[in-house]
């Protein structure tokens, strides 16, 4: 099954709207389910990235799914861009990421935007880069959200996209599965009284295209220089390439 038909509450209806429900049912229990599910190493695959980012110099950054903001702010913090612009589907994780921008005395240089990544409301080539952490199993339209991010980049610009992937070793996968299938789920129900929310995430991760088969995906969008990093024994992903 295609990523995209993989939806949170049902098979039917809008999977776009669908999401957007799910992020605001869960928005103040995600950082905590956040550190929960990745054991805290989320936050080292975000430092990694942003500091492949940071070669590129980018002067302004288009966050896409940009949900509470850690993301954003560490952009912020070591890229040191002019703006950071993050968008969202959820208002709730909007909300969340706010308070944190707003604590952090950063309302001026990091400004949010609810938006649909598949039609971004942005000219043509206004970001130096585009990034996205967590969040393109959530497109409803895996090619599109791409060529949106491609056609908002300018000439040179770059694309960084971090994505949980399932290991390839079938010791570590074995864990993983367990982890991920009926431990996270369990917790997640606890923690946010959403059943179906942390029963979404592992299927979703099951289906993303990953390694060669997502840089086809950023090939066929127009980017060139596809690239993919793998850590954490194959949990995470982060996919590089250039709009040239």
């Amino acid at each position: 099954m295609k990523v995209e038909e993989i939806k949170p509450y049902n098979t039917t209806g809008d999977k776009a709207k669908q999401v957007r429900d799910m992020f605001d049912n869960i928005a103040p229990a995600y950082d905590f389910m956040n550190r929960a599910m990745t054991l805290g190493i989320d936050r080292w695959w975000r430092r990694v990235a942003v500091n492949m980012v940071k070669q590129a110099k980018p002067q302004r950054i288009l966050d896409v799914a940009t949900g509470t903001g850690d993301f954003a702010i560490g952009l912020y913090n070591r890229v040191k861009p002019r703006q950071v612009v993050g968008i969202d589907l959820s208002q709730g994780m909007l909300d969340v990421a706010k308070q944190k921008i707003d604590e952090r005395g950063l309302s001026g240089a990091i400004m949010l935007r609810q938006a649909d990544c598949l039609d971004l409301p942005f000219d043509d080539g206004e970001f130096g880069a585009v990034t996205v952490a967590f969040g393109v199993r959530n497109f409803e339209h895996l090619l599109q959200g791409y060529k949106q991010m491609h056609r908002v980049l300018e000439p040179g610009g770059m694309l960084c996209v971090i994505e949980l992937s399932t290991p390839r070793n079938p010791v570590v996968r074995w864990f993983y599965d367990l982890y991920t299938l009926h431990i996270i789920p369990w917790v997640g129900a606890l923690k946010s009284h959403d059943n179906s929310a942390y029963r979404y995430l592992p299927l979703s991760i099951a289906a993303v295209p990953q390694g060669d088969d997502m840089l086809a995906i950023m090939r066929q969008a127009g980017f060139g220089n596809c690239q993919v990093r793998r850590l954490t024994l194959g949990t995470c992903s982060i996919y590089t390439a250039v709009k040239e």
